[in-house]
């Protein structure tokens, strides 16, 4: 059955399930399975803006005027060394409720700067780039009776593989995409014919970023956070889920898109909270990103690609309300190449422990699922039941 996106936005979570949803023959039976959802915000997230270090004392030299520039919403601190943005009030209050772990300076296995190539690190589990499976997949796959689910137009890399996945893809927005909108604006501000009409555009904007009750959010995360957390939450739905989002590629006028991306990220992870109370307390969501930027700001008010990143594990299972990984620090001599945050900790390892402690894979599972990985140790410590 195919729904246009004001059907999706109107129906009830029971009629959506009945109408729209894959069916899975064999898959998790009851609301006490453990459930993972993998969030992947394509693009490299700025983990520096998204989790100010604010306790690095390089950190203000190289952030402190840009993080407090005039209009700049007041972080949120977490502690004497990190603060969430201003624009995820959502994240702060699962931090503080004991169910947001923040995982710092954390990257795939991969140290050059190409979007693709992390991304391909990120999704197939290996060292190198490209492949025809995905780790997720493998995941699937050794879990007995298991299913997966990735919400994305097509199917991801992460989801590619012998594994019974499916795919759903919410519909197309019928408004005009904020990012697209926002670079053709700055690119025909002087044009005297033009700009009246994005000037028209941007004041018909307003609803079209709010329709999910969210200043500055768009629908399209929480509508795919929200269609995740019923799937994931159906007593025969899949149990592991996949989603996907774009325009996390800052080079320029960072503050203005990151204020906007960061909110829609706060909106979908609390509409996937709102839709999935029933398994919250059996679920770890895991949002990574393919690397981080460099540590100061380049002359067009953004950042170009980096290293090291942040990776935020939220969900009822999770030992939250801290900070975990090594931080290296922010000095010049600290810095990878002397431009951006060293990674410390190998995104596999942050994948192992959830599949080690949360769904109960074993050893050789794990070997299967990351292969030649074995001197990546498991993050331990990440779960509430580990």
């Amino acid at each position: 059955m195919a729904l246009d996106r004001r059907g999706f936005l109107g129906m009830g979570a029971a009629a959506l399930a009945a109408a729209a949803l894959p069916r899975f023959a064999v898959a998790a039976t009851s609301a006490s399975d453990t459930r993972f959802l993998l969030v992947l915000l394509r693009g490299g997230m700025d983990g520096l803006h998204a989790l100010p270090p604010i306790g690095d004392p390089a950190f203000a030299a190289l952030r402190g005027a840009f993080a407090n520039a005039p209009g700049e919403p007041a972080l949120h601190r977490l502690d004497g060394d990190f603060a969430l943005h201003g624009h995820l009030p959502g994240l702060a209050d699962l931090y503080g409720r004991g169910h947001l772990l923040p995982v710092v300076a954390v990257a795939p296995p991969y140290r050059q700067r190409s979007h693709f190539e992390a991304q391909d690190c990120v999704e197939n589990g290996t060292r190198g780039s490209g492949g025809a499976q995905g780790w997720l997949n493998r995941c699937v796959a050794a879990m007995p009776g298991a299913s997966g689910l990735a919400v994305a137009a097509v199917m991801p890399l992460a989801m590619r593989g012998g594994g019974r996945v499916a795919t759903w893809s919410p519909p197309l927005p019928d408004g005009v995409d904020p990012v697209l909108w926002q670079r053709l604006q700055a690119l025909y501000a002087e044009d005297t014919r033009l700009a009246p009409t994005f000037a028209q555009i941007d004041a018909g904007m307003a609803g079209a970023r709010d329709p999910m009750g969210a200043r500055g959010a768009g629908p399209r995360l929480a509508q795919s956070m929200a269609a995740a957390a019923r799937f994931l939450s159906a007593a025969d739905g899949p149990r592991i889920g996949f989603v996907e989002d774009t325009g996390w590629d800052t080079h320029n006028n960072q503050r203005g898109v990151l204020g906007r991306k960061l909110s829609e990220l706060d909106a979908g992870l609390r509409a996937f909270r709102d839709g999935a109370q029933a398994v919250w307390d059996n679920t770890v969501v895991a949002i990574v990103t393919e690397f981080g930027r460099t540590a100061a700001i380049n002359g067009t008010a953004g950042t170009d690609h980096g290293t090291g990143g942040v990776a935020f594990l939220a969900g009822g299972a999770v030992q939250g309300g801290r900070i975990a990984g090594d931080w290296p620090g922010l000095g010049r001599t600290q810095l990878n190449d002397g431009r951006d945050l060293r990674a410390t900790t190998d995104m596999r390892g942050l994948f192992k422990g959830v599949l080690r402690d949360h769904l109960r894979l074993q050893e050789d599972a794990l070997t299967r699922v990351f292969p030649d990985s074995r001197e990546v140790a498991p993050m331990a410590g990440l779960l509430r039941r580990a």
